[in-house]
């Protein structure tokens, strides 16, 4: 019987082009051979780390550092908090994975790498990461330094954790490179979250923890030049005549800090109020969404069905599932997967994933799911993105707000990209 699940993801490469295309602000303006340069690299990430274990293991060593990092950070939130914050628990503990709590262990971390990132803009680090990433992307994709930064330190840290790396460059980035920002914080997860999917989808695969890992770090690369992509068509933006006009890498910056204390204070102060902004959206927002799965269990009650906000969008991303390769008997449960990523988060979707039954999905499909649901294109997210970046930026808060939701389907697009390409390649 004929294959079509490589003419399906094909297939879907143009389709989620043309969305974006078509939801182009000025599609004049698009450069298409940025777009299928894009697409090529894209592939050749995609080939070079499912294929070749050195590189594997190569980025898996890169992770230990973001690893070392979140532990340094457990141990000043143990020592705050006690067991909440990660420290050793006055009771048996039968499932280590219901210990973890957002609020106490994770999102801490946005203030110890606030204070850092201060420190590093002190030393002028940073500043010179800025220029060396800047060069490759600017030669090869026409992207200017900042934005592209943020981009790749998204593959190992949050979505607002890496906007701070740049703060200093975010109230002169034009509207394309904060969509690139924000598209690129949505597209990924966190490099601390690898280790625990990795541990947590091993057994969905057959595979151990170093190999599921892999295939986290592979796609969050792949999600690079695809964040790009989507920015580009959504926002089409022309290398500036005169770059130095606006802010780039090649852009001296003076130091925001007189001293290194001078930084670790106002480093830690200024992640503490996007902690707390980041904290208080994240109840409402979940707040709501579990109302209005009551408003509509109620009205389906009413006429005889189950509804849900998530079984709704399971259905609507069901199409997407089949253009990235699964068979049309499989797509529901992978629409299922992406509408449960895309309202509440990805983790809540792994493990949906985890507990399938084997004749759910095929192993194919699995790994195009894993890739797929490998971001933090959620509706939480969204507030995460307006409230940390507002609080870095207030007087940009309004062009925030109208970038949310092009970002929103950028990162979308861009994690079903990958899933498709993972599809053609293995």
């Amino acid at each position: 019987m004929f294959d079509t699940s490589a003419l399906q993801g094909i297939t879907g490469l143009f389709v989620f082009v043309a969305i974006a295309a078509t939801l182009s602000q000025n599609r004049g303006q698009i450069n298409w051979r940025l777009v299928f340069s894009a697409i090529a690299m894209q592939f050749v990430i995609c080939v070079a780390f499912t294929k070749l274990g050195f590189l594997q293991q190569a980025l898996a060593a890169l992770n230990d550092g973001v690893q070392a990092l979140s532990r340094a950070s457990t141990q000043g939130t143990s020592f705050v908090f006690g067991y909440l914050g990660g420290g050793v628990a006055p009771f048996e503990v039968k499932d280590p994975h219901l210990m973890v709590t957002l609020g106490f262990q994770i999102l801490p971390l946005i203030i110890v790498i606030s204070a850092l990132s201060a420190l590093l803009w002190y030393w002028q680090v940073l500043p010179l990461l800025v220029k060396v990433i800047s060069g490759f992307f600017e030669r090869t994709l026409n992207t200017r330094g900042p934005a592209a930064l943020v981009a790749v330190i998204n593959i190992f840290l949050g979505q607002v954790e890496s906007a701070l790396m740049v703060k200093p460059y975010l109230a002169k980035m034009s509207k394309h490179d904060l969509l690139l920002v924000m598209t690129a914080g949505m597209a990924m997860i966190a490099g601390s979250m690898m280790v625990v999917y990795a541990a947590m989808l091993g057994p969905a695969l057959g595979d151990d923890m170093g190999g599921i890992l892999g295939h986290l770090i592979t796609k969050s690369i792949m999600s690079v030049p695809a964040s790009i992509l989507f920015a580009h068509l959504l926002i089409p933006e022309k290398r500036l005549a005169h770059p130095d006009s606006e802010a780039s890498a090649k852009t001296p910056v003076q130091r925001p800090y007189k001293s290194v204390m001078d930084a670790i204070t106002r480093g830690t102060s200024e992640g503490l109020s996007i902690y707390l902004s980041v904290v208080a959206i994240l109840i409402v927002l979940s707040a709501l969404v579990a109302l209005g799965n009551d408003s509509l269990a109620w009205v389906g009650l009413q006429f005889g069905y189950s509804l849900s906000i998530q079984g709704i969008v399971g259905h609507l991303f069901a199409p997407m599932a089949w253009l990235m390769g699964l068979p049309w008997d499989q797509a529901i449960t992978g629409g299922a997967l992406l509408g449960v990523k895309t309202v509440l988060n990805e983790f809540l979707a792994y493990l949906d994933l985890i507990k399938l039954p084997a004749s759910a999905l095929s192993h194919h499909s699995r790994l195009i799911m894993i890739y797929a649901l490998c971001g933090f294109a959620n509706l939480g997210s969204i507030g995460i993105q307006i409230s940390g970046l507002s609080a870095m930026i207030p007087e940009r808060r309004d062009e925030l707000n109208a970038l949310a939701w092009p970002s929103f389907i950028a990162a979308i697009l861009a994690s079903c990209m990958t899933g498709a390409i993972v599809g053609l390649v293995t």
